[in-house]
């Protein structure tokens, strides 16, 4: 995590961010591998001292997904949840077995759920019932059992931007519960051949500021789960109540922590177990942002400063848009600082512009140093929803990850270049 030197200056992971831009060159997206791994380690440790029944954690790659991290997944004892076959081929490649693999999507193509029974990875979370018929039919194609959780709308709505609730009933995700297509997708799943139902799923949103709604959701779910042991004499073995943690983006915001966030859900589930005389639930939880967040940052150079008398001050940035398009989708907040003058007080209140052909910013009324054209720019807790959602708009090259580990960098994914840009034309 980012901390500021003897001289003042920012570091990540112990090294210097300044220098590492001068080095790799910006836009860079700098992540400190030893962070990451410490959440891996909060989320597991927490999970184990606070639920008596099995728990796992899955790292929801939507967040942050390169070869690398799936690696450190491996090494840490994590799962790995996927959204894509793009996403599904990375982890595989990064080494993470396929029975640590679960696979999200509201609408996963044919070739990606063949891909999947293909490799018998451990589970597809299914949006609905057209979806549930045609695992069905690929599996028995493959001569294959698909392992399936049904996801769920408990129609829970969280304090957050409409984009990034995801388990309200006016949604694309999940069947819901309120109107009885929840008790249906579960008859159906049961009815077809080469299916094996797991269990139920849930997410709320992101980000989830409050432990009460994983509290809601837990009674929820385990109410139902009671309620189709009653009707259909089926026990779910498996409760997946995704995840949603907050992040730190802004000093003054304060997040709980990853022990408190689990141990809620932990006593919710155990006492809705109790309640409802259910047996302890394979408990998952499907921690993202919380864990690559805070290890991230992005260094930009100056290009030009405009002051509108009056108005605005314009500080445009050589990145924007194309690798972080949070604030514009989101109106996202950020923290920013010149790495070289970290310790020095920030007088200035500008707006970060990007360089991309439309009036695209990374924020206003943000407090920096005294700022010139050439300053190195850093804008922090970027590890989350930034590398995932870049994209080639204005045919911008998408920047390198450099990661830094025990503070020595290495590359994990290389800088794109024009060339690479165009090189699928024909």
């Amino acid at each position: 995590m980012e901390r500021l030197s003897n001289e003042g200056r920012l570091t990540l992971g112990g090294a210097d961010v300044a220098a590492l831009a001068a080095v790799y060159g910006t836009p860079l997206y700098l992540m400190d591998e030893d962070a990451i791994r410490q959440n891996c380690r909060a989320f597991a440790s927490a999970l184990a001292d606070a639920y008596p029944g099995d728990g796992h954690v899955a790292y929801a790659s939507k967040a942050f997904c390169c070869t690398q991290m799936a690696r450190i997944l491996k090494e840490e004892g994590l799962l790995g949840d996927v959204a894509s076959g793009g996403e599904l081929l990375t982890v595989l490649k990064g080494g993470v077995s396929p029975d640590g693999i679960i696979f999200h999507g509201n609408n996963k193509t044919e070739g990606e759920l063949r891909y999947a029974i293909e490799n018998r990875i451990r589970r597809i979370v299914v949006n609905g019932p057209e979806e549930l018929s045609m695992i069905s039919r690929i599996a028995g194609e493959l001569s294959a059992t698909a392992s399936v959780s049904i996801r769920l709308s408990p129609g829970i709505t969280i304090d957050a931007h409409s984009a990034v609730q995801t388990s309200k009933l006016d949604s694309k995700f999940g069947v819901p519960i309120e109107t009885g297509g929840a008790m249906d997708a579960v008859k159906l799943a049961l009815s077809l051949p080469n299916l094996f139902l797991a269990g139920i799923h849930c997410h709320l949103g992101s980000p989830v500021t409050e432990t009460e709604p994983y509290r809601m959701a837990a009674d929820i779910m385990l109410e139902f789960s009671a309620k189709v042991r009653d009707e259909l004499g089926v026990t779910l073995g498996e409760l997946n109540l995704g995840g949603g943690f907050a992040a730190q983006y802004l000093p003054e915001q304060t997040v709980k922590p990853i022990e408190e966030y689990v141990s809620v859900i932990a006593e919710a589930v155990q006492a809705a177990a109790k309640r409802h005389k259910l047996p302890l639930p394979e408990l998952v939880i499907e921690p993202g942002r919380r864990i690559v967040a805070d290890a991230g940052l992005t260094v930009y150079t100056v290009g030009s400063v405009k002051v509108i008398p009056g108005v605005r001050t314009y500080v445009s940035v050589d990145g924007g848009l194309p690798d972080n398009p949070r604030y514009m989708l989101y109106g996202s907040k950020y923290t920013i600082t010149l790495p070289e003058r970290a310790s020095e007080l920030k007088t200035e209140t500008i707006a970060l512009a990007g360089r991309c052909c439309e009036n695209e910013l990374l924020g206003i009324d943000m407090r920096i140093q005294p700022v010139k054209p050439g300053d190195k720019l850093a804008v922090l807790h970027t590890g989350a929803y930034n590398y995932s959602m870049a994209s080639h708009y204005n045919r911008v090259p998408k920047p390198p990850v450099v990661m830094l580990r025990g503070g020595k960098p290495f590359v994990a994914v290389r800088r794109e270049t024009w060339e690479d840009v165009s090189d699928r034309d024909v």
